[in-house]
C-alpha cells in the first residue's frame, strides 16, 4: 500500500481556515473572562456609587481532522471480484461548541458610609437544593423502614 504525503503547501490550502476558526473561538471566550464581563457599569446615584458584579463560566471544545486516500480501487464485501470505484485522496472537517452562563452574583455599593458587598441570593437555586435533599431524606427513610429492598441480595 503507498501512501500519500501532504506537502506544505498542500496542508496550507487546508488547515488555515480550520485554526482561524478555532482561533476565532477561542478568543471569543477569552473575552468572556474580561473585567468588563464581570463587573457592571457603575451607576451613581447620589453619593452612592453601585457596581454588580457576576460570575462567569464558559466551556468549550473544538476539533479539527484532515485525511487522505489510498488512491487504489478499492473491492467492497459482497461484490465478488468487482472492484469498487478508486478511492479519493483529500478530506478535512472541523467542529466545535461551547457555552458560556453568567449570573449576578453580588452588588458593591459605594457610599459616604464605607463600602459593603451586598450579595444576591437566588431564592430558585435555594428552594430547588432544599427539595433535592428532602427527596432524598424521604428515600433513604423509606429504604431503612424496609429492609428487603435496602438489600434485596441479602438472604435471612
Amino acid at each position: 500500500m503507498e501512501e500519500i504525503a501532504i506537502t506544505p503547501d498542500e496542508e496550507s490550502q487546508y488547515l488555515p481556515s480550520e485554526v482561524e476558526m478555532a482561533q476565532d473561538t477561542m478568543d471569543k471566550f477569552l473575552e468572556t473572562a474580561s473585567v468588563d464581563a464581570v463587573f457592571g457599569i457603575p451607576v451613581q446615584h447620589g453619593d452612592t456609587l453601585i457596581i454588580p458584579s457576576a460570575e462567569i463560566l464558559s466551556g468549550m471544545a473544538f476539533g479539527v481532522g484532515y485525511g487522505s486516500g489510498t488512491g487504489e480501487p478499492e473491492k467492497s464485501e459482497g461484490d465478488g471480484d468487482k472492484e469498487a470505484a478508486v478511492v479519493g485522496g483529500s478530506g478535512g472537517g472541523g467542529g466545535g461548541g461551547g457555552r458560556i452562563l453568567s449570573r449576578p452574583v453580588a452588588v458593591i455599593v459605594a457610599s459616604p458610609q464605607g463600602v459593603r458587598v451586598e450579595p444576591i441570593v437566588d431564592v430558585t437555586k435555594i428552594a430547588l437544593a432544599a427539595l433535592t435533599a428532602v427527596g432524598f431524606m424521604i428515600g433513604m427513610m423509606l429504604r431503612m423502614m424496609n429492609p428487603r429492598r435496602a438489600f434485596p441480595n441479602d438472604e435471612e
